[in-house]
């Protein structure tokens, strides 16, 4: 394994990682995930959604032939994540900025997997051919 490989999977296990991590707060309705929700005006239905979908792309981020489509589902996942932050909660949120410390890394590590991985992505792109 080279040092390039050792890399992309740093990025994938951080990726992934952080995204499961939240995931029990989210699927056991742990209370200062209710509360975020609820002040989006998204509990029950974006909490159990948003988790469903960042388990998606914890998976599809950990299997190397679709680690592309999950950093691009990542992606969008924690665009979404810090938009709420910077537009509605504030960066730092009930006492501290973690939760969107989280989002913006594993956007980073989604955006440099996506790069690397773009083949993966464009290959889901129906091209018509001239």
């Amino acid at each position: 394994m080279n040092f390039n490989n050792i890399i992309l999977w740093v990025l994938r296990l951080a990726a992934a990682g952080i995204l499961i991590m939240t995931l029990y707060f989210k699927f056991t309705a742990h209370p200062q995930s209710v509360k975020l929700f609820t002040e989006l005006g998204m509990e029950p239905w974006g909490r159990i959604g948003t988790g469903i979908f960042e388990l998606i792309a914890s998976i599809l981020i950990l299997y190397p032939r679709t680690t592309g489509n999950g950093a691009v589902l990542g992606m969008g996942l924690m665009g979404g994540a810090m938009y709420f932050h910077i537009t509605k909660l504030g960066i730092v949120w009930d006492g501290d900025a973690v939760l969107f410390i989280y989002a913006a890394t594993v956007f980073v590590c989604c955006a440099i997997l996506a790069i690397v991985y773009r083949k993966q992505v464009l290959d889901l792109v129906p091209f018509k051919k001239a």
